[in-house]
């Protein structure tokens, strides 16, 4: 236990003296990354290569702790080692080139594979008896793909969850001390070292990369940390417990916060029909976000998430006994914590379940206006709100949005951008060809009136279209919740730009109605 207390703070210390030196590496060399995405919660550019701090002290701690060991009669085995550190480079120096130069998804899927393969064949990985399949040959063709499948699932999920300050580092730092217990516990001794190795790296890195972080783990870390864990996972509960239920369980429940990330991230773009490898928004720490915890709040109840699933984990390991109440405990928390999250995909969920129909019936446009009625809850500006539309509502045929009756004031128009008068002086926006002030032969507006009231008027969503059956369709996909939605995001953002002598003294409070669809013919106007 002294030589892993050592291996533990030498490691750490590395790291804290690592990271600030790689930190001013990335700068020098400008290898920093903007906020240039919607799914980037940083304001400025900071550094990405925070993994090779992490790695570097992992891998120097090792290489002191070896000859340490042979002085204190420690018989460590070296070879194994090596059959678990070459294929973790080959990740690392992924990660690296990913963040300076970045990779498609399906390259990166493709060296990982390699090193998933290359960690089964130097014996880390999941393998069977001969006895119980039927030969050798039978279990290399069940273990192997099993195993890469294994490695890759556990190594992009810390790579999803790298999407908040400190919450990827935080959580491999409490999975790699449930390793550690779970090795010591299984007399595994490379598990222990290892773990013990890479949880004083990371926490050495981790003060910096907590909000607000200064630097970045990077694909270099995250790729890195997830693919380690993932082999030491094979490692650890084995030797304790064979390749039963609970052994199977183990593991899985140890990463269950990026398992079900993954899992969650995966369902969703299944039902909106959007490819598997395309970002979002809606992961579960984004979702904390919108339900108004800040990045500190969030990444601290995802810690204890984490620990939780690690508590679970660890309570198998003493016994099959406690499987089935370990797992209905993790069930019923898992179900509860994902309807707090209100993913609007899964909102329908328990009628479908009740009725029996097909999921098949829940189509992209309803998913897309479920998910857009979720993310108008939150909007505070109209820029906001019209990229919402726009995303949501082109595909299913619309053309834009209109605001009428907006008061006797008329609002500045650099203060509605994008939305732009017309010359009947009504708010517009739109984003096809076709323009509200030109008339259309034949053309046929449906009207959505959202919400009335003196100091708010009208708002509606129109298109041109010549089959009335279409505009049908289209209506009843737009839900109440989202006429709802999106009328109380426009009185939030009007009143924020709204000067305040427009709005008299003894006006009513404003009140949302949400009001049915009507349809309306226009030939010409």
């Amino acid at each position: 236990m002294v030589l892993y207390l050592l291996l533990f703070l030498g490691s750490l210390a590395f790291s804290m003296l690592l990271t600030p030196w790689v930190r001013s590496i990335a700068f020098a060399r400008g290898w920093i990354i903007p906020p240039a995405s919607k799914r980037h919660l940083h304001t400025k550019a900071l550094p990405r290569l925070g993994g090779m701090a992490i790695f570097i002290a992992f891998s120097g701690t090792l290489v002191a702790f070896i000859p340490i060991s042979r002085l204190t009669g420690s018989s460590f085995p070296v070879r194994n080692l090596l059959g678990i550190l070459l294929p973790a480079c080959i990740v690392f120096l992924l990660g690296v080139y990913d963040d300076v130069k970045p990779l498609q998804p399906k390259s990166k899927i493709a060296v990982q594979s390699v090193a998933a393969t290359l960690l089964y064949f130097g014996g880390f990985g999941i393998h069977f008896s001969g006895s119980v399949l039927g030969g050798h040959l039978i279990t290399q063709a069940i273990g192997l793909p099993m195993t890469v499948f294994w490695v890759l699932l556990i190594t992009n999920a810390f790579n999803l969850i790298d999407g908040l300050d400190g919450l990827a580092a935080g959580s491999a730092f409490v999975s790699a001390l449930v390793l550690f217990a779970t090795a010591l516990l299984g007399h595994s001794e490379v598990a222990a070292v290892l773990a013990i190795a890479l949880a004083g790296a990371i926490l050495g890195f981790l003060p910096s990369n907590f909000y607000p972080a200064s630097i970045f783990m990077g694909d270099s870390g995250s790729l890195f940390i997830g693919f380690l864990l993932s082999a030491l996972a094979l490692m650890g509960p084995q030797k304790t417990i064979n390749m039963t239920m609970a052994g199977v369980a183990i593991p899985i429940l140890l990463f269950g916060l990026p398992t079900l990330d993954v899992v969650l991230a995966i369902a969703r773009r299944i039902v909106r029909r959007q490819s598997l490898f395309r970002g979002d928004a809606d992961h579960i720490h984004h979702k904390l976000l919108k339900r108004g915890l800040s990045q500190s709040q969030s990444v601290l109840v995802l810690y204890a998430v984490t620990a939780a699933f690690g508590a679970a984990s660890f309570v198998l390991v003493h016994g099959e006994r406690w499987l089935i109440p370990v797992l209905l405990a993790v069930v019923v928390g898992v179900c509860i914590g994902v309807r707090q999250l209100r993913y609007a995909e899964f909102s329908r969920l328990p009628a479908v379940l009740r009725s029996a129909s097909l999921p098949g019936e829940f189509t992209p446009d309803q998913a897309n206006i479920l998910r857009a009625t979720e993310a108008l809850r939150s909007c505070l500006d109209l820029r906001a709100i019209c990229a919402i539309l726009q995303e949501t509502l082109q595909p299913i045929g619309f053309d834009g949005i209109r605001l009428k009756n907006l008061g006797n004031g008329r609002i500045p128009a650099s203060l509605l951008y994008p939305m732009q008068y017309d010359l009947d002086g009504r708010l517009s926006f739109t984003w096809s060809a076709w323009k509200t002030d030109d008339p259309q032969p034949g053309e046929r507006h449906t009207e959505l009136v959202i919400s009335s009231h003196p100091t708010l008027g009208h708002v509606s969503l129109f298109r041109v279209s010549a089959a009335e059956q279409d505009l049908q369709m289209e209506l009843d996909i737009v839900s109440e919740d989202f006429r709802t939605a999106l009328s109380t995001a426009i009185g939030r953002a009007l009143n924020r730009v709204r000067p305040a002598r427009q709005v008299p003294q003894n006006a009513p409070k404003t009140r949302t109605v949400a009001a049915g669809s009507s349809t309306e013919s226009a030939r010409g106007r």
